[in-house]
């Protein structure tokens, strides 16, 4: 039976990855174990999807993203290239900090523009748009464009 869905010979695949029809897994990407990948996405080279972690439906993820445990992405989402996610907020070396992941969820059609940083935490709402190189520290409301160090509300995009 032919696959429904194309995935590069360099990128590894782990046990239990559900991966829908028509996604695009390109060079040297890792998916771990019970990770899921909805329909009709693109990963791009050099992505990291964390063990567990649930992608929507047409998602559009850059090259060189760290998608790490306790990030939800949902349907729609673009994410630039080099976008850094978080788990931990205070992270250590020698410190086992596995049941201190904080849960980041990115709302359907939202945009995070390229070299992004999202901290643990936070919730990003429905169509919203984080500048590139933007730092997200708190939440972000629905229909709103923010940007900056740290990322702050400069506009309300119409609701289509």
């Amino acid at each position: 039976m032919k696959k429904k869905y194309f995935i590069h010979s360099t990128s590894i695949i782990d046990n239990n990855v559900k991966i829908g029809s028509g996604t695009k897994i390109w060079h040297w990407c890792h998916l771990s174990e019970g990770s899921s990948v909805g329909k009709n996405c693109v990963l791009g080279q050099n992505v990291f999807i964390g063990k567990n972690v649930k992608i929507g439906n047409n998602v559009k993820i850059q090259n060189n993203v760290s998608v790490y445990t306790g990030v939800l992405i949902k349907d729609d989402v673009f994410i630039g290239p080099s976008v850094v996610f978080t788990n931990v907020k205070f992270p250590r070396s020698k410190l086992n900090q596995k049941k201190n992941f904080l849960k980041t969820e990115v709302s359907k059609g939202s945009t995070i523009g390229a070299n992004a940083t999202i901290l643990c935490g936070v919730k990003i709402g429905i169509n919203s748009l984080v500048g590139a190189g933007s730092v997200v520290t708190k939440n972000i409301k629905s229909n709103l464009i923010v940007y900056g160090n740290p990322a702050s509300q400069k506009l309300i995009l119409n609701k289509k």
